[in-house]
């Protein structure tokens, strides 16, 4: 079902991550007392008295030009008030009306939609009377609640879900995740915005801008996916702010429900340990991967073209398996070839091998010769079957399975992907005793 969508905005720090967070019955919209922690819009389900709907917490409309993501946050709020069927405008009650309020009541006036004025933090129940003077933004009703402790936010619902439209019906599929991964200021939200064609994150020079994750669905050649834009992942000694470090977590959460990762890299950098490290994540989580070198009509001489190619061979040699695609996110150069990649990873990262091919490889490798002894002990394999997709798993039946070290793994893995196509798909390998 496409869900009916309800915005929460407001001005910086008024409560709206926590009221998101209240209502959809999660943590996962960032809560920090420093003003202008949520940047982007995040979306999150939500449901109540049998009513779903789709939550999007925004960044704080201001006219201030102290921040330098002001005008970008902006708008981002605007637009999410243009998805929106209904929107919740969010003040504080213990500053009264202030000038930011009536910013955010002169821009939202013209809105097409069902505007509901929350005025949160009023704890402590029955004592509502500073409300009334939030009447004179021209919103409509004020509506007391403490997004903290939940007073007043069911009265405030029971009012939005009669609001909201009923869900439209949409074809059913199954969308591939894909998360866009790789260390801050890569090129990350340009890459969201070329691959979707909208200016659907926001995009800045400074690093660190993404602090939550996007989900844009997408529709490509009858296939569908779910992209994920992540907050540029640090080393934990780099992150020194509590709200980068949230940010830092949920990428981690949006690797872990991933099916396949865009790896974005700064050409211009070189690889380097944090583009390691992010891959390590990808891998040891199982993850499909595709690298993107991204900036890369800005290394113009040979001699760094050939470095870049070494730094990739050498330091991300343990995903050899992922694909190399050079790419420019600003310009477009080249983006279209991911579409392509991802299909072949998708296929690769799901694809069943018969039991019968597998056993004729077994008996080339036996034949081979390459085993692996300890004392007495002789290993030998006996049987292989696959016995998992997503990614590919494989289960070998031995005598002495506890003899199958690290480079007979390799020498196993090396002799799979020589003989079926695992482009962009780690494989899992386990060896048990024979019954």
């Amino acid at each position: 079902m496409s869900l009916p969508i309800v915005a929460v905005v407001g001005r910086p720090n008024v409560g709206k991550s926590t009221l998101v967070n209240r209502i959809a019955q999660t943590a996962d919209a960032i809560v920090h007392e420093a003003s202008g922690v949520t940047r982007d819009r995040s979306y999150h389900r939500a449901e109540w008295n049998g009513h779903e709907f789709m939550l999007i917490d925004t960044g704080g409309i201001e006219s201030a030009k102290a921040d330098p993501f002001a005008e970008s946050i902006t708008a981002q709020a605007l637009v999410a008030t243009e998805e929106a069927d209904v929107v919740i405008v969010l003040v504080d009650g213990t500053t009264g009306v202030t000038a930011g309020d009536e910013e955010v009541a002169r821009r939202l006036k013209r809105a097409q939609v069902p505007i509901f004025l929350a005025v949160n933090k009023m704890d402590t129940p029955g004592r509502d009377d500073q409300v009334h003077e939030f009447w004179a933004l021209g919103l409509g009703e004020p509506w007391p609640v403490s997004a903290t402790h939940g007073h007043g936010t069911g009265d405030l619902l029971d009012a939005v879900v009669t609001s909201l439209p009923e869900p439209r019906p949409v074809i059913e599929s199954d969308a591939i995740d894909v998360a866009i991964i790789g260390k801050p200021n890569a090129g990350k939200s340009s890459l969201l915005n070329r691959l979707t064609g909208s200016e659907r994150a926001i995009v800045s020079e400074v690093p660190g801008t993404t602090r939550d994750t996007l989900d844009v669905l997408l529709e490509r050649d009858s296939c569908h996916y779910r992209f994920i834009d992540t907050a540029g992942i640090r080393r934990k000694a780099k992150i020194d702010a509590d709200v980068e470090y949230y940010g830092f977590v949920r990428a981690m959460r949006a690797i872990d429900s991933a099916e396949i990762a865009l790896l974005v890299i700064d050409s211009t950098l070189g690889v380097t340990d944090q583009d390691q490290r992010v891959a390590r994540f990808a891998e040891e989580r199982g993850c499909g991967l595709i690298i993107l070198l991204n900036k890369w009509d800005l290394v113009t001489d040979e001699e760094e073209r050939d470095e870049l190619a070494y730094q990739i061979e050498d330091r991300l040699g343990f995903v050899s398996y992922a694909p190399v695609i050079r790419i420019s996110a600003l310009t477009g150069a080249k983006v279209q070839r991911i579409f392509r990649a991802l299909e072949t990873v998708w296929h690769n990262y799901t694809q069943e091998i018969t039991t019968s091919a597998l056993n004729r490889l077994l008996t080339e490798m036996r034949d081979f010769g390459h085993t692996v002894s300890k004392g007495a002990r002789t290993l030998r394999v006996h049987y292989v079957t696959q016995t998992r997709t997503a990614p590919p798993g494989f289960t070998f039946f031995a005598n002495h399975p506890t003899l199958a070290d690290d480079n007979f793994r390799r020498y196993v893995e090396n002799r799979l992907r020589e003989a079926f196509d695992f482009t962009g798909t780690p494989i899992m390998l386990k060896f048990r005793q024979k019954d």
